[in-house]
């Protein structure tokens, strides 16, 4: 066998387990970019606006595992939603993360489930949990600010 093409292999060989390893370490490095969304929490009763967030959309298994893990912080307009395929409980941790957070479970039909308020931690983790096909994360405090609670309504501007 040609010397060249065994040296070319190795050598492809060794890229691919050195970018395996950077993934595996670091799974932000596989995300090119997010998409953007504009979200409008709404009264459930009035249907008066209560609160706007432009959010990055985590609707792919690699961004939502990185989810906000790898931001240093958010402004107060600024949030990221989950978007999963169903209706479920689900349970999130914060993970990696260097600021507290609300999260806020969405039903399918965009109505409030739960609201929990999170802080950075280290092991183990706390499951916030909650049931929901979206999950819109802000900065600790936005809900209380705005008066976000179960029964309003998250309308998503994409949909």
């Amino acid at each position: 066998m040609n010397r060249r093409l065994v040296g070319g292999a190795a050598a492809l060989t060794l890229i691919v387990v050195v970018a395996l390893g950077v993934a595996a370490t670091n799974p932000a490095v596989l995300i090119a970019g997010y998409e953007t969304t504009t979200v409008e929490a709404v009264d459930g009763e009035t249907g008066e606006p209560l609160a706007t967030v432009e959010a990055r959309v985590a609707d792919g298994v690699i961004k939502q595992y990185v989810g906000l893990s790898a931001t240093d912080e958010l402004d107060e307009g600024e949030g990221m939603l989950f978007v999963h395929d169903g209706a479920d409980e689900r349970a999130y941790v914060m993970r990696e993360m260097a600021f507290a957070l609300d999260i806020v479970f969405v039903a399918p039909n965009g109505t409030v489930t739960t609201v929990h308020e999170a802080a950075p931690e280290s092991r183990p983790f706390t499951r916030y949990r909650g049931t929901g096909r979206y999950v819109l994360e802000v900065p600790r405090g936005w809900s209380e600010r705005h008066g976000v609670e179960p029964g309003d309504r998250i309308v998503v501007d994409r949909e």
